[in-house]
């Protein structure tokens, strides 16, 4: 295949192997997002004045047909085409002739890749995002359901003071909606088109840079065409901290999960069929797929390191250097929506043994209970603190079996808690709230992204999107 720098020479065989190899296998995630950007600089191009209308049409009907033949898995990259652009681009020269001879004007393969990766980005962030709400959910419909089941606190892995299983299942749910939070943020980042911005520097003709990002559904055109390119890396490091966000927070419900199911916890029951075996032990049931979560956070910031190291100290403009960033960003995409497919899977399946987690609600839980209702008696918190201290140690340093409230006992003290987001009053509508607004505010952005692309194939052609 014509390589689009080729100038009469053949350029080493291990060179082009250790430069495009691995990229060239990257890109065939690519084929949709280069054709529709394709589409979009064709129109452009053509409102210009740079292509006929017959050869506009010309490579309108060849864009789709490569899109076809990328549905059907049909369209291969090879390394000697370097790239995804080189290959569809040779695709349409050998099928429309002049036509496809035209279509790099005023473009770089610098522009190409941003566009891609702006729009592979959008795609799966709305695929991450679907995730992240079935997940919290479900979340919120456990907590709802278990909330005046107590279960112990813990501070510095000690039991601390009372909880209930609803209050520990809420506080993932609204961690993951401030995290959904930072994934609008990421999202607003991504959603600028670079396309016109060339090789960074701009090209001497009238390209209408708004009308391609307007085509392509983009919320603005990323205005400095030198910053276009010294985006690359940046772009991808900031959604790939979004998602370690995400991946520290499933970390910590899988430990617990992990904890939690233990025979000497025993709070929580899982079904068999989530858990693997040992190959010795006959016995065994393991949930391993909550220790490879936690396992894979630390994979999911070592992605981010890897392209926050690769941008780290590049000069402006275009380097080489930030193809490296296109590995740890799919990885990244991928990790977090099987993690959190995985982690709704669960807590979708997983039960809660009421009796062993109201049997560890032992008495050294409600020490500061004891202290609140003496100051509710008018004495001071800090003479109370030391009065049900001495009490409680004591009572510790004897070895006598500890006491045990009654579950309505329990439950009382768990309603007693009843300021806002305390134990006894979740205030799950609250969440709810801030979950369907969220859904509908993705959903839009969902649906004007459909309809930019669909509009942009044409009525006669499928727009295939990864967007649930």
């Amino acid at each position: 295949m014509t390589k689009l720098w080729q100038k009469g020479y053949s350029l080493n065989e291990k060179v082009e192997r250790y430069e495009a190899a691995q990229n060239s296998a990257l890109d065939a995630r690519l084929v949709r997002h280069d054709v529709w950007g394709s589409l979009a600089h064709a129109a452009m191009l053509h409102k210009i004045g740079v292509l006929s209308e017959q050869e506009h049409q010309t490579l309108h009907a060849a864009l789709c047909t490569v899109l076809e033949l990328d549905a059907e898995k049909q369209f291969q990259i090879l390394p000697s085409d370097e790239d995804v652009h080189t290959s569809i681009e040779n695709f349409l020269s050998a099928r429309t002739g002049d036509a496809g001879k035209k279509i790099h004007t005023a473009r770089s393969r610098n522009d190409q890749v941003l566009v891609d990766m702006r729009l592979y980005g959008k795609e799966q962030l709305h695929q991450v995002s679907s995730r992240l709400f079935a997940l919290t959910s479900t979340l919120l419909t456990f907590a709802e359901r278990y909330q005046d089941v107590p279960l112990p606190g813990y501070t510095h892995m000690q039991r601390a003071m009372l909880s209930s299983v609803g209050l520990w299942a809420a506080s993932f749910a609204e961690s993951l909606l401030d995290d959904e939070q930072l994934l609008a943020g990421v999202y607003a980042l991504n959603d600028q088109s670079p396309l016109g911005s060339a090789a960074g520097y701009g090209v001497p003709l009238p390209i209408d840079r708004q009308v391609v990002a307007d085509t392509l559904g983009f919320a603005r055109v990323q205005n400095n065409v030198i910053y276009a390119q010294n985006s690359r890396g940046k772009t991808e490091a900031a959604v790939v901290q979004v998602l370690s966000q995400i991946m520290l927070d499933l970390s910590k419900l899988a430990q617990d999960v992990l904890l939690y199911t233990t025979v000497e916890y025993g709070f929580l029951r899982i079904p068999q069929e989530l858990c693997t075996g040992s190959s010795i032990m006959p016995q065994k049931r393991n949930l391993g797929v909550m220790e490879l979560v936690r396992a894979r956070t630390q994979t999911m910031l070592a992605l981010q390191q890897q392209i926050l190291g690769i941008v780290s100290g590049l000069p402006s403009g275009f380097n080489m250097d930030y193809q490296e960033t296109k590995g740890p960003f799919f990885a990244a995409l991928d990790l977090v929506q099987e993690s959190l497919d995985i982690c709704e899977l669960v807590m979708s399946h997983i039960e809660v043994d009421a009796e062993r987690a109201l049997a560890a609600c032992t008495f050294e839980l409600f020490a500061a209970d004891q202290a609140y209702e003496m100051v509710t008696e008018g004495l001071p918190f800090r003479d109370a603190y030391r009065i049900v201290g001495k009490k409680v140690t004591a009572q510790l340093d004897s070895k006598v079996p500890f006491p045990v409230e009654s579950q309505e006992q329990l439950v009382a003290r768990l309603h007693a808690r009843n300021h806002l987001g305390g134990a006894g009053n979740l205030n799950l509508g609250q969440a709810q709230e801030r979950l369907a607004q969220a859904h509908t505010s993705w959903e839009t952005h969902a649906q004007a992204f459909k309809q930019a692309i669909q509009t942009l194939v044409g009525p006669t052609h499928t727009a295939i999107l990864e967007i649930e």
